[in-house]
């Protein structure tokens, strides 16, 4: 049996609107509510974000999305049409760059409660042999 990840809880202070954000970004659909208490991002066929809602503090997560080309341009249209800053490195200033390294583009972004987001179109932990 293949083992893959089928869904990850992502805590936030603003539930609904966290998913929203995130899905209209990526363009897939979303969910105000789900089973249980979340609120669904369906990134794939086979991954759900689950958003939860806490007023507790919580560590701020990091998660990537490997899109194609077309997807990645798509993407980043609609996070600068929303004014969002994004930079070309982990921990880097918003500098509204590419980040061009490895054969691909990726860039990153931090959503209202602190977690990072990146994309890319060329995975830099899963080099080619």
């Amino acid at each position: 049996m293949t083992i893959e990840l089928d869904h990850s809880i992502v805590p936030s202070h603003h539930k609904v609107a966290s998913a929203k954000l995130l899905a209209e970004l990526l363009g897939v659909p979303w969910a105000a509510s789900g089973l249980g208490p979340f609120s669904p991002v369906y990134v794939n066929d086979g991954l759900t974000l689950d958003f939860i809602e806490t007023a507790e503090s919580f560590p701020v997560y990091h998660y990537c999305f490997r899109v194609s080309p077309a997807d990645f341009d798509a993407i980043l249209g609609r996070i600068v049409a929303a004014g969002i800053p994004y930079r070309s490195r982990v921990g880097g200033p918003m500098d509204r760059q590419i980040n061009t390294d490895y054969g691909g583009n990726m860039i990153y972004w931090n959503e209202p409660d602190g977690h990072q987001w990146e994309i890319l179109t060329v995975s830099y932990a899963r080099q080619p042999a």
